[in-house]
């Protein structure tokens, strides 16, 4: 189903004026030195009962993140930082487990969530096929043209790879100094990703601006997923109440409608904005019964969770792919303070 004829209230964070969170999960500097580690390092990390600082990558917060994120409680992209949300996803790991939900790990719920003992980090080798794209050169901030490209791809088999995985960009690449990104054969380090759970249908989803985090429910009450989200600013808020999903559309494109929704830059027509993982609302839109809102996918996974979007509920494109397999029409969204 094509969202030719959807107008949509929200975007991605391609403008300058994007409001920041209060608090980010990483450190502001990004560009000096930093440790990287091998798979065997990450496996073999183990709480030892020292805090993980929160300010540096380290192999037990990777080993932490790929954990939870096998179990449908996302730490959103997998970066190596024991963040604000890493530590959302196992407080909500933690309640569902019937553990102390305080977001901290400690000899208990380490014990529980490691017990599998499988590797969370293993080599990949890059085929053929991932190098057929097809990948575009540059995705362009403007809209106009944005309009202009037959589908917004990945930019390469990088960030490809990168998704795949769900792994920060900046990581698949520290973890791989040397890899060549366009040559088949190339061994590369990435997460070890276990097959989420089949959670069945979701009866209900909450979405929280005080956490930004999204819960989904089944008929019985029991939590199935947590998701980091992106929602609306002060000024340019989420919908408020209860409402209904309305549709589900993978692989949507865009309808960008100035007059309805919000002027980009100098664009004052409206225009058609190709599908694609790159695109304004990534790979999936869940649409709500209030026009123009829903929860969708975006180009920019690493934010989530720390920035405010337009108005809509975003996540990575992987969580959203994963909350649309949840959800059908008549789902009930429910947006909280």
């Amino acid at each position: 189903m094509s969202l030719s004829r959807l107008s949509l209230a929200c975007t991605v964070l391609l403008f300058p004026f994007a409001v920041h969170a209060a608090e980010s999960e990483k450190p502001a500097a990004d560009n000096t030195a930093e440790e990287t580690f091998t798979a065997e390092q990450i496996n073999a990390a183990a709480f030892d009962g020292a805090e993980i600082k929160a300010d540096a990558r380290s192999a037990l917060a990777l080993r932490v993140q790929v954990l939870l994120d096998g179990q449908d409680f996302s730490p959103g992209v997998i970066d190596g930082y024991m963040g604000d949300n890493v530590a959302k996803a196992l407080a909500a790991w933690e309640q569902a487990n019937g553990l102390q939900s305080d977001g901290k790990l400690d000899a208990e719920s380490w014990a529980k969530l490691s017990a599998d003992g499988a590797p969370v980090f293993t080599t990949y080798t890059i085929t053929d096929e991932d190098l057929k794209g097809p990948f575009v050169a540059e995705i362009p901030a403007d809209y106009a043209e944005m309009a202009k490209l037959k589908h917004l791809s990945f930019t390469g088999a990088d960030e490809m790879l990168a998704e795949r995985f769900h792994m920060d960009i900046k990581l698949i690449t520290l973890l791989n100094p040397d890899a060549d990104w366009s040559k088949a054969g190339t061994e590369i380090t990435v997460a070890a990703l276990r097959q989420r759970p089949e959670t069945g249908k979701a009866a209900k989803v909450t979405v929280s601006r005080a956490t930004s985090s999204l819960r989904a429910f089944g008929a019985d009450g029991k939590l199935l997923a947590f998701f980091p989200v992106t929602v609306g600013s002060d000024a340019l808020p989420s919908p408020s109440g209860t409402h209904k999903v309305k549709v589900v559309v993978r692989n949507p494109d865009y309808s960008y409608r100035p007059d309805v929704n919000f002027k980009q830059g100098e664009n004052t027509k409206a225009m058609q904005i190709p599908p694609g993982p790159n695109g304004p609302v990534g790979t999936v839109w869940i649409g709500l019964d209030k026009p123009t809102y829903g929860i969708h996918g975006t180009a920019e996974p690493s934010p989530i969770g720390k920035h405010f979007s337009h108005g809509c509920a975003r996540l990575t494109n992987w969580d959203a792919e994963a909350l649309a397999k949840m959800v059908e029409p008549g789902v009930t969204v429910v947006f909280e303070d």
